[in-house]
């Protein structure tokens, strides 16, 4: 039997669990461009029916864009067999504009104009079910990656994952797809001038992981993505 943890708090007792949010009031700000910021008041619902005090919540989301992500790993084998996988080198201005240096506890190493991730779009209100974000899948690695995928090569790699729950409600659904890189056509972009200058290159998955490790890749989905990936192939050929 193993003893119980000494600085462990002790156990709340089952009726201070909260079981509900209630909420009675909501204000928000902005919503003219891409984001909004929602201003939520309200109180816990315990389960033996009381409730906290009031307080408020603010989130972050797309008045006019769906609420979710896809992230896509595209990849293919050479005629070794090793897995390479395509990376996209991009605009990210909130970097750029977002990290003044007095704000931060460690500067950053460099400034950000290009910054490296995997082929990854918003999910709009009608991209329904599976086959809804298999098919923006696909929209989007022609896009972003000059590829033409049939939507049902694209499959799951794992469940949802949320980037940022305490300040927006976006989750991620991850996919992948095997791909002809030979295939590839020029990246048309979304015609939005931040899809300018973006440099896309497959490289080795295990050299992608590399870089993850030695912080050259610092995009949390698309290391994500790229260790689901590798641990899926890993399984899909070790022996029975």
């Amino acid at each position: 039997m193993i003893p119980p943890d000494p600085l462990a708090p002790p156990a709340s007792p089952a009726s201070a669990a909260v079981v509900a949010y209630e909420s009675f009031a909501e204000e928000s700000f902005g919503g003219d461009g891409y984001l909004r910021v929602r201003r939520v008041h309200l109180r816990n619902v315990r389960a033996d029916g009381s409730r906290s005090r009031p307080y408020f919540c603010e989130l972050v989301d797309r008045p006019r864009h769906g609420t979710d992500a896809v992230v896509v790993a595209l990849w293919h084998r050479d005629a070794a067999g090793q897995v390479h996988v395509l990376l996209r080198a991009g605009l990210r201005p909130a970097l750029a504009f977002g990290r003044p240096s007095e704000r931060l506890p460690v500067p950053d190493a460099r400034p950000y104009l290009l910054f490296t991730e995997v082929v990854a779009g918003i999910l709009e209100d009608g991209d329904c079910g599976e086959e809804g974000i298999r098919q923006r899948a696909a929209l989007e690695a022609l896009e972003e990656a000059g590829l033409r995928i049939p939507a049902e090569r694209f499959a799951r790699l794992g469940g949802k994952v949320f980037p940022t729950p305490g300040m927006a409600p976006e989750c991620f659904h991850l996919f992948h797809a095997e791909v002809e890189p030979g295939a590839a056509e020029p990246p048309a972009g979304d015609g939005s001038p931040m899809e300018e200058g973006c440099v896309v290159a497959f490289v080795p998955l295990a050299e992608a992981l590399s870089r993850c490790d030695r912080g050259e890749i610092e995009d949390a989905k698309t290391e994500l993505a790229l260790r689901r990936l590798q641990a899926r192939l890993s399984a899909a050929t070790a022996p029975p």
